[in-house]
């Protein structure tokens, strides 16, 4: 009687509490201490209309493992080749609303023969490349103006290590994911494109999340996502890499004006600066590029660059190693003047270099080929993001 009349008690408390605690129809609180929860649910309903999913077909040749051996090349050829049908998927972004611009990568879009564009709201259409610099991993693609949303451009040379990002794409095929993270490092070299000067992100990036938009918590494109390092699975570690929206405005503007991009070149050969070269130059070996190599005839030798002449400026900014100087370069146009600002034998001088064209390293689409690398199967690691 004694041990019911206890437990009835410790019954009736428990009932008052939580009748304090969690009044009739309660929900979780909207502000702490007067202070609005933080959320970035605005900002995703105006940049996420901008946000597309792409999905590719098309055929590609496989043939029996036993044609890899040239005995067997020899007699059989190609005859034993066949093509299969192959689909793919990838992410894009809306850049010029009014003209039916999309960039994506040029990896999603490379030898399939169509593509289909889904925009937010539903409705799909078929597009074509209108240019692809594989160089630097970006292509734009066509699609009817019809009620369209763009996506405004940030300023990726402002960003800081630490900065809260979101990236928007179509994982898996699963449909538009928001992912958040922060920026962990800039100005990535991991060696798996000409071009590299990659944001690296621990947001999660994963297979199909390539082409689509990196953001900054202003809803402003800073970044194209590119590519994880993943585990053999194809698993996301938080290791993701994005084209700067900077490097990515020189290829659009050449890709709609020219439908493709064409490089130049100054005619030398740079490499990072070794410890003791830095030493006695005194300066930090990332804060420069040693000239190796001077191509004869060009317009570096032209212009009085010479071997041993260290970099440490182009066009007044600051170069950080050998791979600042490729990336700014290729992004330069046929005829540009570029400003160096070199060390020659302890001493600084000014050089002005006109850049000259190279050879046909323009990629045009007259009919809309593109592809994926999902039948890539020797991605162990560098996962280039569709399946």
């Amino acid at each position: 009687m004694h041990r019911r009349m206890i437990m009835r008690n410790l019954l009736l408390l428990s009932a008052l509490l939580l009748s304090a605690v969690l009044p009739v129809n309660a929900a979780l609180p909207t502000e702490v201490n007067g202070q609005a929860l933080p959320s970035l649910s605005s900002m995703l309903e105006r940049v996420t209309p901008a946000v597309v999913n792409i999905s590719i077909e098309g055929r590609t040749r496989s043939a029996p493992a036993m044609l890899n051996d040239p005995f067997f090349k020899r007699f059989f050829g190609d005859s034993l080749s066949s093509e299969n049908p192959m689909s793919g998927t990838g992410s894009g972004v809306i850049i010029h609303a009014q003209l039916g611009h999309v960039l994506t990568n040029a990896h999603v879009v490379e030898s399939a023969d169509t593509i289909f564009v889904t925009l937010n709201d539903g409705r799909r259409f078929q597009a074509e490349v209108l240019g692809a610099d594989p160089h630097a991993d970006l292509a734009v693609l066509q699609i009817p103006p019809e009620r369209l949303v763009a996506m405004r451009f940030g300023d990726s040379e402002r960003l800081r290590v630490g900065d809260f990002v979101v990236a928007i794409g179509n994982p898996y095929g699963i449909g538009q994911t928001v992912t958040s993270g922060i920026i962990s490092a800039l100005h990535r070299n991991p060696g798996i494109s000409e071009y590299e000067n990659f944001i690296q992100t621990d947001a999660p990036i994963n297979l199909g999340n390539s082409g689509g938009p990196l953001v900054n918590l202003r809803g402003e494109l800073i970044g194209i996502n590119t590519a994880i390092l993943g585990d053999q699975s194809g698993g996301n570690l938080g290791i993701g890499f994005a084209v700067p929206i900077n490097t990515a405005v020189g290829v659009i503007t050449q890709i709609v004006r020219h439908g493709h991009v064409e490089r130049g070149q100054l005619g030398l050969e740079v490499q990072d600066l070794d410890l003791e070269t830095a030493r006695l130059a005194g300066i930090r070996p990332n804060d420069g590029a040693i000239v190796r190599q001077i191509i004869a005839g060009s317009s570096a030798e032209k212009a009085g660059v010479q071997p041993g002449d260290i970099i440490l400026k182009l066009n007044s900014k600051a170069v950080q190693g050998a791979a600042d100087v490729k990336n700014r370069v290729g992004n330069a146009q046929v005829g540009e003047k570029v400003y160096l600002y070199i060390l020659r034998g302890g001493k600084p001088r000014n050089i002005t270099v006109v850049i000259g064209a190279v050879g046909n390293n323009a990629m045009q689409h007259p009919s809309a080929k593109p592809s994926t690398a999902q039948n890539n199967n020797s991605r162990p690691f560098w996962e280039r993001g569709l399946q």
